[in-house]
């Protein structure tokens, strides 16, 4: 099964929830389940520095893989631009994933950004590579004031294109939430399931427990047949 892991824009979380999902399909599965994650286009990295892909290995200790890297923090079109690398097209990564889960029972693709942002100058998105998977899609999203505007965006483009929602996930909950927090997390389930909530700096958790925790934050979507 693959799933599409999308934000409502930079640094809502995508990484950590992604570490999360991957912790707790290990857990619902006994650890007998072969999980892995994608990082299909990580900017802002140079050669060598650990990215989102090393970063969900060491929170679950599942494989990762990053499929292409670029230097600046840009979007991927314009990342490729200033380095004079080849753009990113779908169709190489959609067979350059799927070649992966071959291997894999669950896989989660962590997009970049937010689900429109650009891989190229033709225009393709992560919505795209998402239409070409034939994936259900879980966004990220943040818990403070505007983030039922940004889901909601979101959650149009998924509909305007076909796209099944899987599931919607908080991707920093505060330790003492506002009182806009606490209305979000009671709107939020209108725009689809809410899966649940990961408490704030969960990623500087012993590594142990973040495992053992990541269950009690959030479910797994259902399964499509």
């Amino acid at each position: 099964m693959i799933w599409l892991v999308t934000g409502t824009g930079t640094e809502v979380g995508k990484t950590v929830a992604a570490a999360a999902l991957c912790s707790v399909a290990l857990e619902r599965a006994g650890h007998s389940s072969d999980v892995g994650m994608i990082k299909p286009v990580q900017t802002g990295l140079a050669s060598g520095e650990p990215g989102d892909a090393a970063e969900v290995r060491r929170l679950s200790t599942v494989a990762s893989y990053e499929l292409r890297r670029f230097p600046d923090p840009l979007s991927p079109e314009a990342a490729a631009r200033t380095s004079g690398q080849p753009e990113v097209s779908v169709a190489q990564l959609s067979e350059a994933i799927r070649a992966i889960c071959a291997a894999h029972d669950d896989v989660f693709v962590e997009g970049a950004g937010g689900l429109l942002v650009r891989l190229n100058a033709a225009g393709e998105t992560f919505a795209d590579l998402a239409e070409a998977l034939q994936c259900p899609v879980i966004l990220v999203v943040a818990a403070e004031l505007g983030t039922l505007n940004h889901t909601a965006l979101t959650v149009a483009v998924l509909r305007q294109r076909g796209l099944d929602l899987a599931g919607i996930i908080i991707g920093s909950w505060p330790r003492d939430p506002s009182l806009a927090c606490r209305e979000n997390l009671i709107d939020l389930p209108r725009f689809g399931p809410l899966l649940g909530r990961l408490p704030e700096r969960a990623a500087q958790l012993p590594v142990d427990r973040f495992r053992a925790d990541a269950p009690a934050w959030l479910r797994l979507p259902e399964r499509q047949q």
